[in-house]
């Protein structure tokens, strides 16, 4: 059976993307319909809408395409430079507003919000990444910061390293969190001696290590919860 394909601009103006946002506010569109604007038209066979959708369920949200590099996503089929540029530029507008309101920042009151923000992406990753979620006196998120890539040990890891951005910061506190991609999230003895490392250099910048988590697949530990590392 041939594909059924409708192209947008034979659907009811008022199921348009843009008809839709004019009448009813960006609030009202489907994170489909907000990517499908930036990407303004599809390729054969499928109209924008049916791009945005298979561009997000492919690449984890938005969260995904962020993190995809951008050579990588002009190579996606119906992309380009041009679409690519688009997506990129939309989404660091969005990070740097979110960061340019304080008042509005995430907070940060339990392991379980950390995992929500960066699992999805971290539990895919081929390599380890060691980042430090960076806070504030009330535990909101100043920066999620990469501090090194690949395979993580005691003597691989620089503490100074892990708290230069903090310092620059003025951070109260940080949250490490580092994936395993094996998929299993059980915290290594390299895992557990890192982690008392850097409670330990916490405590002389006076900036508090809140917890240490590890991300596999589908799971996590937090390993302050499991008193790793904590005495």
């Amino acid at each position: 059976m041939a594909n059924y394909f409708i192209s947008v601009k034979d659907m009811p103006s008022s199921e348009q993307p843009r008809e839709r946002l004019r009448e009813h506010g960006s609030q009202a569109l489907s994170d489909a319909e907000l990517l499908a604007i930036l990407l303004r038209v599809g390729v054969q066979g499928m109209n924008v809408i049916q791009l945005a959708q298979m561009l997000l369920r492919d690449h984890g949200g938005w969260r995904g395409l962020q993190q995809i590099a951008f050579a990588d996503l002009c190579k996606i089929h119906g992309m380009g430079e041009a679409k690519a540029a688009h997506v990129k530029a939309a989404i660091e507008i969005g990070r740097r507003l979110l960061l340019a309101a304080p008042e509005e920042r995430l907070q940060i009151t339990s392991p379980a919000d950390v995992a929500g923000l960066l699992q999805l992406e971290m539990s895919h990753l081929d390599k380890e990444h060691l980042r430090t979620v960076i806070l504030n006196t009330k535990n909101h998120v100043l920066k999620i910061e990469t501090v090194t890539i690949g395979s993580l040990n005691s003597a691989g890891v620089r503490i100074a390293e892990v708290f230069r951005e903090p310092i620059k910061l003025n951070a109260a506190a940080i949250i490490v969190v580092h994936n395993h991609p094996s998929g299993d999230p059980t915290p290594s003895p390299d895992d557990i001696l890192l982690t008392r490392q850097l409670i330990q250099a916490g405590q002389l910048l006076d900036i508090d290590v809140l917890d240490h988590l590890v991300i596999g697949q589908a799971r996590w530990v937090s390993m302050r919860e499991r008193k790793l590392g904590w005495g």
